[in-house]
């Protein structure tokens, strides 16, 4: 894997063009001597399949202003991309859910169906699924396919936009899939990038207006173990009692590429689509950057004066 610096100032390792599962991530890791990655002793786990239909950008005060002032989203410091991560819902969780189960178990029967106790939702405990932020307080919601209809209006002259495998990062406990949107007119800069096919093998997918993401690590904490049942067709989250294993956690991120413009949307969209989150550690930018709710409410109420509406927070999962 190549090594490099990023824009703040974190060192991470990545492979560009490929989504790497975790055995072969392991592979291309193993002179990194992660402590996280290379373990073995992790509880059975899920493997679910997501169907997502909104992504979210998290973004501090300072991103909050920019976004009001331009009405809209355009990357930091001159750059080139303006940076999503998939929002996964309560309703996403239990669906998936239920597609793990009739896919396991395909003869279940009707009173099998109804005695099955949720369990998912307590292997949900990564980032990739809390309601907290790492990047600042304030998270714009949207759907996918109004993000899309946006990009190909304004930056691809109502043409389809293209999807890319962009790279996988490594960081010290987390593993991110990037996923690169751009415009037909920039084939030619990204053809070094394979293009994201409907692989029902892959880590992502993108199918019918929605991302399918298969995880390869959703805990934080690995709390509970996955009990199998065939002779019951019954899944079951058993609680792990002797020791609470930290692993590596991943999540996928969705990259516009603006090439320096703005994605611009209505500025009552906007505030419709924002909410407010407390942080969770360990964050990203600097833990000082995070406002009080009291703080976030007179700052939202100073940049929308028209919409009286009061600023929701984000909700948890589970």
């Amino acid at each position: 894997m190549k090594t490099r610096v990023n824009s703040r100032g974190y060192e991470e390792h990545y492979c560009e063009g490929r989504h790497l599962k975790l055995t072969d991530l392991k592979e291309e890791a193993k002179d990194l001597e992660n402590q996280y990655l290379l373990k073995e002793n992790i509880p059975l786990y899920p493997r679910p399949e997501f169907h997502v239909t909104h992504l979210k950008h998290d973004t501090k005060q300072y991103g909050l202003r920019g976004i009001r002032w331009k009405d809209g989203f355009e990357s930091p410091h001159g750059g080139s991309l303006v940076w999503w991560s998939l929002a996964v819902t309560p309703d996403d969780i239990t669906s998936a859910e239920r597609r793990l189960l009739r896919t396991t178990y395909p003869d279940r029967t009707q009173e099998q169906v109804q005695m099955q106790q949720s369990f998912l939702g307590k292997f949900a405990t990564s980032p990739s699924f809390s309601e907290l932020s790492r990047l600042g307080s304030y998270r714009f919601t949207f759907p996918l396919e109004e993000l899309l209809e946006a990009y190909s209006q304004q930056c691809c002259s109502g043409a389809q936009p293209v999807m890319r495998v962009f790279e996988t990062v490594l960081h010290k406990q987390e593993v991110v899939y990037v996923i690169l949107v751009h415009s037909p007119a920039k084939q030619e800069h990204f053809s070094d990038r394979p293009l994201l096919t409907d692989d029902p093998n892959s880590i992502c997918s993108y199918k019918d207006g929605r991302f399918i993401w298969r995880p390869e690590a959703m805990c934080g904490t690995h709390s509970y173990e996955l009990v199998e049942r065939p002779d019951e067709n019954q899944m079951e989250a058993g609680m792990v009692f002797f020791r609470h294993e930290f692993y590596v956690w991943d999540h996928v991120a969705v990259a516009l590429h603006v090439d320096g413009e703005v994605l611009n949307f209505d500025p009552a969209r906007l505030r419709q689509n924002l909410k407010y989150c407390s942080k969770t550690y360990p964050t990203i930018v600097k833990s000082w950057e995070f406002e009080d709710f009291p703080q976030a409410e007179e700052l939202v109420r100073k940049l929308w004066p028209d919409d009286s509406s009061p600023l929701e927070r984000a909700e948890p999962l589970n």
